[in-house]
């Protein structure tokens, strides 16, 4: 118990020294935030010219979950990255706190950095275009953005591995796996527009099911026992994807440190 206690307070010391590292760059985060702020407003537009307001709410959504699922993925995916743009990697990887309590602290920053983001473009997309959401269902955006995010954190784990094995381009090489994700994932779009190939893409993607469901419940007030079949692959995904991420991850990081990757900073 006493153990557990010890990882739990590591785990927040990890949220509080990301919340610092926010506040250091303030500047930088108020600029994202207006981009992302910005983007989902020229897109949004786009419905307006259309003269479609179910198109509108549909870019509405894309756009903003999208945003949070990406935050996500990202806090969790440059959690090494940022050691060592801090010069801290090698610090935070020979401290003795084991490696879950770093992800969980990293983890649960991402969501409720995502949380403030995403309440704070719908305040403005909510001033700008009056969203309805009266026909809404409230619990399907609430239980999909749950369990996408398990997904998503699963999948930012082992993406995170990425900048310990490859030093040099392993940051690049994270964004890339995002941006794929963008692509096949349905953001502004069906999948069903994309080639077959891609389309199998689409499936393995949790924002797939994610933001097809956010659609469905905000839009048309579908309940989540209509959804269900949007709902178990995100589950399957959870389940296999976080205890496959620690475990990658933990490998990743027990080859870095044989191979003196920790102590370079590219």
């Amino acid at each position: 118990m006493a153990l557990l206690t010890r990882e739990l307070i590591a785990s927040y010391a990890f949220i509080e020294r990301n919340f610092f590292l926010t506040k250091r760059y303030w500047g930088w985060e108020i600029a994202w935030l207006v981009y992302a702020t910005a983007s989902a407003l020229a897109i949004a537009f786009i419905g307006v010219d259309q003269g479609d307001p179910v198109l509108v709410l549909s870019l509405m959504i894309g756009a903003v979950f999208w945003n949070f699922l990406s935050i996500v993925f990202g806090f969790i995916a440059e959690t090494v990255a940022w050691e060592r743009w801090e010069g801290t990697l090698e610090y935070t990887f020979m401290a003795p706190v084991r490696r879950w309590a770093q992800l969980l602290g990293s983890t649960l920053y991402a969501v409720l950095y995502g949380l403030v983001h995403t309440f704070v473009m719908l305040l403005v997309l909510a001033i700008f275009f009056g969203l309805d959401f009266t026909r809404a269902d409230p619990l399907t955006p609430i239980v999909f953005l749950a369990v996408g995010s398990l997904s998503f954190i699963g999948i930012g784990m082992m993406a995170a591995i990425l900048p310990l094995m490859y030093v040099e381009r392993g940051a690049q090489m994270t964004f890339v796996f995002q941006s794929v994700l963008l692509l096949v994932s349905g953001v502004y779009y069906s999948v069903e527009v994309l080639p077959e190939w891609m389309q199998v893409l689409a499936r393995l993607s949790p924002a797939t099911y994610v933001l097809e469901a956010m659609r469905q419940g905000l839009i048309y007030g579908t309940p989540v026992s209509e959804l269900l079949h949007l709902l178990w692959p995100l589950l399957i995904m959870a389940v296999v994807f976080i205890p496959l991420g620690i475990w990658t991850f933990g490998k990743a990081e027990a080859y870095a440190k044989r191979t003196g990757k920790l102590k370079r900073v590219g």
